[in-house]
């Protein structure tokens, strides 16, 4: 016989077996904290932003082989790409790196190397030699625009002659900025001082365009050439990217 308290007795013992929330399935905001994992569309965002943060303090075009050679305190580097390893055509941007990464400023059509580029310039090869290199002094036939890098002038920039289409060179040096390739920076454009050795060529500039491939320099149009002047500043630490797109983006 069950008494009274027999069934108060079996009553509590089930619900101490079962609980008050048995077979209910927990939700999220009931899991503890320790053993919450991120939904995987919130873990893709965050490596999607991750990347996005990554790319931003890169050189748009710049692989990392290239990338690395780009000094630390480097905050303007003028990029030009080449349309191909043996096209005489490129495009020059100058970029100016701020708090949330490189910003673009125009992009002008450039002019380089007869025969393109090399990894391994030598003197007479009519080819602009790929890298970065630093961009410390300026001159020209002209007298200083107004820029900041050192500026020397004079008629020891006559350009005479004519280039490779039957084009007159003149002008072509009336503003320079020296390519710190095998030259001693903080000396006139002028310097014929090579430390690498006469072999690797040397007296690579940017300078005014002529309307035509050039042996190893890159040109620009005469009013592109003054901005660029006007807006490198030695304190942001210039330097220039060079070489065709495929190449610069190893």
């Amino acid at each position: 016989m069950i008494t009274h308290k027999s069934r108060v007795a079996l009553l509590v013992a089930s619900l101490l077996l079962t609980g008050c929330g048995a077979g209910a399935t927990a939700t999220p905001d009931e899991e503890p904290a320790v053993t919450r994992t991120p939904r995987p569309a919130h873990a893709a965002e965050a490596a999607a932003q991750a990347a996005a943060e990554a790319a931003a303090r890169k050189l748009p075009g710049l692989g990392p082989v290239t990338w690395a050679e780009v000094p630390s305190e480097t905050r303007q580097a003028v990029v030009v790409t080449g349309r191909g390893r043996d096209s005489s055509h490129s495009t020059v941007v100058l970029y100016e790196r701020t708090d949330t990464g490189w910003k673009a400023g125009s992009s002008w059509p450039a002019r380089n190397a007869l025969r393109g580029w090399t990894d391994h310039h030598l003197a007479g090869d009519l080819r602009s030699p790929i890298g970065v290199f630093t961009l410390t002094d300026a001159g020209g036939l002209l007298d200083d625009p107004g820029t900041r890098l050192s500026y020397d002038y004079g008629d020891g920039f006559t350009a005479s002659g004519t280039g490779f289409e039957g084009e007159p060179l003149a002008g072509s040096f009336d503003y320079v900025i020296a390519i710190d390739y095998n030259r001693r920076s903080g000396l006139s454009p002028l310097d014929r001082a090579r430390p690498l050795g006469t072999e690797l060529g040397g007296g690579i500039w940017l300078h005014v365009d002529h309307g035509a491939p050039t042996q190893a320099c890159v040109s620009l149009a005469r009013e592109h050439m003054r901005l660029l002047l006007l807006a490198l500043d030695p304190e942001r630490h210039p330097v220039i990217v060079m070489g065709d797109a495929e190449s610069l983006a190893r």
